[in-house]
């Protein structure tokens, strides 16, 4: 297992999974959390998936990420391109949520205007806990009534998806931990709406060039004040975590 390193008091202290959970660990109160990989040049995808740009340490924090999680948060459109299942945490990560007060497994909620998600896929056949699917009031009424057998299909917006309704939603069903796993237009969507409380990124120590676009886009520019809260290191890779900035 590749070591992980923090850059100080001690840099030569390799940090247990308990103590990067620690490190990890949310406040109290509703809480949405970004979590990508770039290379140096900005690259958020290598062959169109993120999943190339990380290595064992950055695959290391995501699972224990989600440990923290009430609930995940994906667009559908990552979910496709990313081939992810059901959401489902190991035994060990189970136990572990349990002790810290928290439900056995998160919940796993999808963003989608067009609701253009298979209701026969592992992501809800396998589904531990039934999954959410934030959409829109003009959603294709067709595709609603099949989600509906498989999922809660709630509406977060008429004609496009509300950020600050998506998280008023989980909030209020009790899902105040928001871990998001992307993509980039979730993400700038967030960022325009001013509900990213955090960000977790890890820095992989490659150049990419090519057309793989930025972590979040947006129509708009959304300038977001962020402070440095963790510096880890893993071999010549980094795993920073920025939460917003007061005021």
């Amino acid at each position: 297992m590749t070591p992980i390193h923090a850059l100080g008091p001690d840099p030569s202290a390799e940090l247990t999974d308990a103590q990067l959970l620690e490190l990890y660990a949310p406040p109290t109160g509703p809480w949405l959390r970004m979590n990508f990989v770039s290379s140096l040049d900005g690259a958020v995808t290598r062959d169109g998936l993120s999943g190339g740009l990380g290595d064992e340490a950055d695959h290391r924090v995501f699972e224990l990420l989600r440990r923290w999680a009430d609930v995940v948060l994906l667009g559908a459109g990552t979910a496709r391109a990313e081939g992810y299942g059901a959401m489902r945490l190991p035994a060990e990560a189970e136990q572990w949520r349990v002790a810290q007060g928290l439900t056995p497994q998160p919940v796993f909620a999808l963003v989608t205007g067009r609701l253009d998600l298979d209701p026969g896929s592992p992501i809800f056949r396998d589904a531990p806990v039934r999954p959410l699917v934030l959409t829109v009031a003009s959603a294709p009424a067709e595709r609603r009534s099949a989600l509906a057998d498989v999922a809660d299909v709630i509406d977060v917006g008429e004609t496009v998806v509300e950020p600050s309704q998506v998280r008023d939603e989980l909030v209020g069903r009790g899902l105040s931990r928001i871990h998001s796993e992307g993509g980039p237009t979730l993400f700038g969507s967030f960022l325009e709406a001013g509900t990213v409380d955090e960000l977790c990124l890890t820095l992989a120590p490659t150049l990419e060039a090519g057309q793989a676009g930025r972590i979040a886009h947006a129509p708009l520019a959304a300038p977001t004040a962020m402070r440095l809260a963790t510096v880890l290191r893993s071999g010549d890779e980094l795993l920073l975590r920025y939460t917003r900035a007061a005021g």
